[in-house]
């Protein structure tokens, strides 16, 4: 049997249009960079550089946009092979305007619906699923069918298995009993990156069917990451500590509550909490820094460490992000996060190019 991946996502993809030109309007502006895009697949990127072996499951026009991002994918180290073609619809682009320190309107272009939202149940390899360390997904991708379908059946997927459930193929019961290899490590995490995206529901800010969805995922999940407007959106609760618990409630073991400038705050239910203070770094672009979290949230899972270590290296990771102009070609590697943890702070580096090196 195939050894099982460190991460995989499922969801958002699509290509980043960012300017080149900080603080100018996106009618004056210039000179684009492109890169890759969409918060889980920014995600699997961010844990591939940090050394983890990771894939995507998520679809992207049959156009050229398509094969940019799985030219991206590979480049990054990400496994492109549940990236699969959907000739009704474009590969979509996002563009963003720069005005740090905390200002970076997003427009996205997904119309008349995202490739990404068309993932079938049927194209899901659960047993990769299930064997993975770590499965990530979104709230974006409860956002509409068959796309929903598909998420929910991966995470029951997972969750029957860890209940010893029958939904398990054939051929991975088989291997299962007939080794219990102590060299393949134990799965970790089944995480729900909250995700709210009001323009992608019905309803947008006042959709009545994303809490319920919420709660339908949080069940199947272990973790759960979000900010507070996220939290508000599954748990009705802003107060850090308190939607923390409701979290905790839905049934998820580790709550990670984003609070921007004040810090993080996560809280496991075997009680132990850390409330990480952020590290100092000048913005540039505060775009995908939550997704650089992300990558370092699983990669510290996946080493075991205690929860206030996670969570200082993923501030770590995600102020260096905010510190660069791009998002998947500015996640850190490990000596950048270590040195950054070292130092206490991050100095903006607006000269970090597409490529993913100083230009």
């Amino acid at each position: 049997m195939p050894e099982p991946y460190d991460v995989i996502t499922m969801g958002r993809i699509g290509v980043d249009l960012y300017p080149l030109d900080i603080g100018v309007p996106l009618a004056r502006v210039e000179t684009f960079g492109k890169f890759l895009g969409g918060s889980p697949t920014n995600v699997a990127v961010a844990a591939a550089r940090l050394g983890r072996r990771t894939a995507v499951i998520t679809r992207t026009g049959r156009d050229a946009f398509g094969e940019y991002l799985h030219q991206e994918l590979r480049g990054f180290g990400v496994d492109d092979r549940w990236v699969t073609e959907v000739e009704a619809y474009p590969t979509p682009v996002t563009f963003c305007e720069i005005f740090p320190p905390d200002d970076f309107p997003l427009y996205f272009y997904r119309q008349p619906k995202a490739p990404d939202l068309e993932i079938h149940p049927s194209e899901v390899d659960l047993d990769a699923v299930r064997d993975a360390r770590i499965f990530w997904m979104t709230g974006t991708g409860l956002s509409a069918e068959p796309s929903r379908a598909a998420t929910l059946t991966a995470l029951r997927a997972r969750s029957e298995s860890a209940r010893g459930g029958s939904a398990r193929s054939d051929s991975a019961r088989r291997e299962s009993a007939r080794s219990e290899d102590p060299a393949r490590e134990p799965r970790t995490a089944t995480v729900f990156d909250l995700d709210w995206r009001p323009m992608f529901w019905d309803g947008g800010d006042h959709s009545s069917v994303a809490p319920a969805r919420y709660r339908e995922a949080l069940a199947h999940a272990t973790v759960a990451v979000g900010n507070i407007d996220e939290c508000e959106i599954a748990t009705g609760e802003r107060e850090p500590h308190a939607a923390a618990r409701a979290l905790l409630a839905a049934g998820v073991e580790l709550a990670v509550v984003k609070q921007g400038p004040k810090g993080v705050l996560a809280v496991h239910r075997d009680g132990s909490t850390a409330d990480v203070e952020p590290l100092p770094v000048e913005v540039v672009n505060g775009l995908g820094a939550g997704d650089a979290f992300g990558g370092a949230l699983c990669h510290g899972l996946l080493a075991g460490w205690d929860i206030a270590r996670i969570m200082r290296y993923a501030n770590a990771a995600g102020a260096i992000v905010a510190s660069r102009i791009a998002c998947s070609s500015a996640m850190p590697v490990p000596d950048e996060v270590d040195r950054a943890l070292a130092e206490g702070a991050v100095t903006a580096d607006p000269t970090y190019g597409p490529s993913g090196a100083a230009s």
